[in-house]
């Protein structure tokens, strides 16, 4: 497969599996299947864990990419309110 060649989900699986519960070397799972060693950890480190713990942990991130996202949306209403306060201090002061 090419250099930027995407993948199946099950094709990733499988090789993670070949390293997590048939303990195959990565090196050596690598080589047989034609990817790198840095594309099989990281799929080691995404797909090593039961799909269930994948979920729960896709929840969390995506919880705190909209509490962030609201935290700087509250930010920015909260320093224009200050600067509000302040200029109509200014005015009737």
């Amino acid at each position: 497969m090419t250099k930027n060649q995407h993948y199946p989900e099950e094709f990733k699986i499988e090789a993670v599996k070949q390293i997590t519960e048939r303990g195959h070397k990565v090196a050596e799972v690598a080589t047989r299947l034609g990817v790198s060693q840095h594309s099989l950890y990281k799929w080691i480190k995404l797909f090593g864990q039961p799909a269930q713990d994948r979920q729960a942990q896709a929840s969390q991130t995506e919880e705190l990419r909209r509490l962030k996202a609201e935290l700087r949306r509250v930010t920015e209403e909260r320093d224009i309110l200050k600067k509000a306060a302040a200029y109509f201090a200014k005015q009737s002061g």
